[in-house]
């Protein structure tokens, strides 16, 4: 039955004509490549506009372009500020409000330019070889400080040996000389010192580090003290810088000068943010050593008085203190108050991210925006009462919101036009008899009396978790609408249910997990609306190495899909760059601690592999190596088991381009229809 989208017209009405109401229909790729892409929104000083950025996916170009848009808070109207040849992000307003710093690849690639906002052409203030990030405006806006990549003279010796016949090889005698997707030999990340004057720019961190830090950093590792006198950064001082987290913040002058560091902790500290009237200095820890998933403490330092600050009610807080001390959930960002009284922190929590207020110095705190979606880069206006940020859920792509009230809609027309149903959550007891929570997605145009068959999502990680958010990637609606009912859940590991529960899966990679998503399995089979003879798994990253564990395990599954999975953790321990990583998670190196390493090797489970599979893997995928996708395909293929193989030679960890995304979604679709749909669609 169609769904009535407006209101009837009583003209028509009267003549016995009842209008055409469109139908909603399912998601097609072409609509999901289609869809805006909003975020980074900054709030302007007077509190009157947010810039935003905007990008726009193409297959012909094979490419994302932003643009900078700005929003009256007032009104809601939005315009477009930026346009021509390349692309526009990180929007970022100077103190007086007068002009939009931005970084835009329009001119000999990522630079940073600024706009005049009242009227007149945006101009290039910076040339430096490798581009430009992040910029921070110092508090007299006179100039910014950027971040750049440089090559480090000491790392450079295979320029020297090449000489007038360059090559494409590559000499390193030091880790982590990948990170991601991205090459790290010969290269260190410097902050720059640029001033509009002139348009100079100087290196303030000269020396053999990554400044801000490239591992385990934060969610911006670089902030300025009101009074400008100082710049605080998130670095990782020792040096090597594979095996530890030992990531700290350190304090210097703007051009460099006086650095010493702040926080003497060997676990990772980052995201420095000062309080307005400069009184704190705030940033994000995780206490302990060689763990990138410890929860996420907010720390304050009293910077005015060494002793501490009052409270309020007699007590003395400071000079250093958690303000998260009785929680067991983290902090994922944060913003200040205007009037430092406060300030405002995403926390993940129970498949949301909800903005907690938490007061300063008493640090009593309470939910301002949640309990729906996805809600993140809050700021204030500077009256403390509007509260500005990003939110998204399954069923709505992220926009610009303020206080509980949409403001740009960018995707609204689109979104109109879909079945798009809601996420369901449910819970059953799980491994060690805890709460385990998980979501059911229903296909478009949903018959409760219809049978479904099941495709089974298996998140990464490992610490990590299924939102109720716009999946750029592994977006919910793409599965469902093949006619599938999708179910995700969020086993012991995942974020944002306690640190205990995210603790349980370090070390037990195969049991407590597997035995979650089994018994998660069990509830949704049992389903009147679930066909339990017609269900698919697939997952990546570690949702990519339970797929593989899965298949060592049982038989219920008529298909898998692994993407970038972990195949052999002894291996994946001798190819991957974060080595803290591999040696938390299995208790050491695998020189030190083989046998827990092999315990949980898929590896060691092939011969009872039996279902058939799609691999995914990417060149470029230096967190989990491309070998660990062909060490499994061989072993299927060896066992006579139907395999697949996607490989991608210019993709990392994600599949990012739109040209490949369309051919991840249509082979990895085509090939779960092959073996759920009773009457097949075939492997297009």
């Amino acid at each position: 039955m169609n769904r009535i989208a407006g209101l009837l017209v009583p003209g028509l009405l009267a003549c016995g004509v009842v209008p055409v109401v469109a139908q909603k229909r399912a998601i097609t790729f072409d609509d999901f490549i289609a869809m805006k892409a909003v975020g980074d929104p900054q709030l302007s000083p007077d509190g009157k506009w947010v810039a935003y950025a905007v990008t726009e996916y193409s297959l012909k170009e094979n490419r994302g372009t932003g643009r900078i848009w700005l929003a009256e808070l007032e009104t809601g109207q939005t315009r477009r500020v930026t346009e021509g040849p390349g692309s526009d992000r990180q929007p970022r307003w100077s103190p007086d409000g007068r002009t939009l710093g931005f970084v835009s690849t329009r001119q000999n690639g990522p630079q940073l330019w600024v706009l005049p906002i009242a009227g007149g052409e945006a101009r290039r203030v910076t040339n430096l070889g490798d581009g430009v990030s992040d910029p921070v405006w110092l508090p007299d806006g006179k100039g910014l400080l950027v971040t750049s990549d440089i090559k480090w003279p000491a790392d450079q010796e295979i320029d020297r040996r090449n000489g007038d016949y360059p090559t494409d090889a590559r000499i390193w005698t030091d880790l982590l000389w990948r990170h991601w997707d991205d090459w790290r030999a010969g290269k260190r990340q410097h902050l720059f010192l640029v001033t509009l004057a002139g348009n100079a720019a100087k290196d303030i961190t000269p020396f053999d580090h990554d400044v801000p830090t490239i591992a385990t950093s934060g969610d911006g590792d670089l902030a300025v003290s009101p009074d400008g006198k100082e710049v605080a950064f998130a670095m990782h001082g020792d040096s090597t810088v594979a095996d530890n987290t030992n990531v700290d913040i350190y304090l210097a002058s703007p051009d460099g000068s006086g650095m010493h560091v702040l926080t003497p902790g060997r676990g990772a500290d980052n995201t420095p943010r000062y309080s307005p009237d400069g009184r704190w200095l705030a940033y994000l820890s995780l206490e302990r050593p060689g763990f990138e998933a410890d929860r996420v403490r907010l720390i304050l330092v009293g910077r005015s008085d060494p002793k501490g600050l009052p409270d309020g009610r007699g007590r003395t807080v400071g000079p250093n203190v958690e303000a998260t001390k009785s929680w067991t959930l983290s902090v994922g960002s944060y913003t200040w108050c205007p009037d430092s009284k406060c300030v405002y922190a995403v926390v993940e929590e129970r498949g949301r991210d909800n903005v907690y207020r938490i007061d300063v110095p008493s640090f009593r705190r309470s939910v301002v925006v949640g309990n729906s979606g996805v809600n993140t880069n809050p700021s204030l206006t500077p009256d403390g009462k509007t509260v500005v940020y990003l939110h998204q859920s399954n069923t709505q792509p992220a926009e610009v919101w303020a206080s509980g009230r949409q403001l740009t809609h960018h995707t609204d027309s689109s979104v109109a036009a879909l079945d798009l149903k809601p996420l369901e959550p449910y819970g059953f007891v799980g491994a060690l008899g805890d709460s385990v929570f998980g979501w059911i997605l229903k296909p478009p145009g949903f018959d409760p009396a219809r049978r479904y068959p099941l495709i089974y999502l298996v998140h990464g990680g490992p610490q990590g978790a299924w939102d109720d958010n716009w999946h750029a990637r592994w977006n919910y609606q793409m599965f469902a609408a093949r006619g599938y009912i999708v179910a995700a859940v969020n086993f012991h590991g995942s974020t944002g249910y306690g640190q205990k529960f995210t603790d349980a899966i370090s070390q037990h990679w195969g049991d407590y997990p597997l035995e979650d998503v089994m018994k998660g399995l069990d509830v949704v089979a049992r389903l009147p609306y679930v066909d339990s003879t017609r269900m698919g798994a697939a997952g990546a990253s570690y949702g990519g190495y339970m797929i593989y564990w899965i298949a060592g395990h049982t038989d219920r599954f008529k298909v898998l899909v692994d993407h970038d999975g972990v195949f052999d953790p002894v291996s994946m321990a001798g190819t991957t760059e974060e080595l803290w990583f591999v040696d938390w998670e299995f208790g050491g190196t695998p020189y030190a601690n083989r046998a827990l390493y092999e315990k949980w090797s898929p590896l060691n489970l092939v011969q009872s592999w039996k279902t058939p599979m799609l691999i995914v893997h990417s060149q470029l995928d230096y967190r989990v190596d491309l070998s660990e996708g062909y060490q499994a395909f061989t072993a299927l293929k060896v066992r006579g088991v139907p395999a697949k193989f996607l490989y991608f030679p210019d993709e990392g960890h994600w599949v990012l381009k739109p040209r490949n995304r369309r051919l991840w979604w249509s082979t990895v679709l085509d090939w779960l229809d092959q073996y759920l749909k009773p009457t097949g669609t075939g492997a297009r």
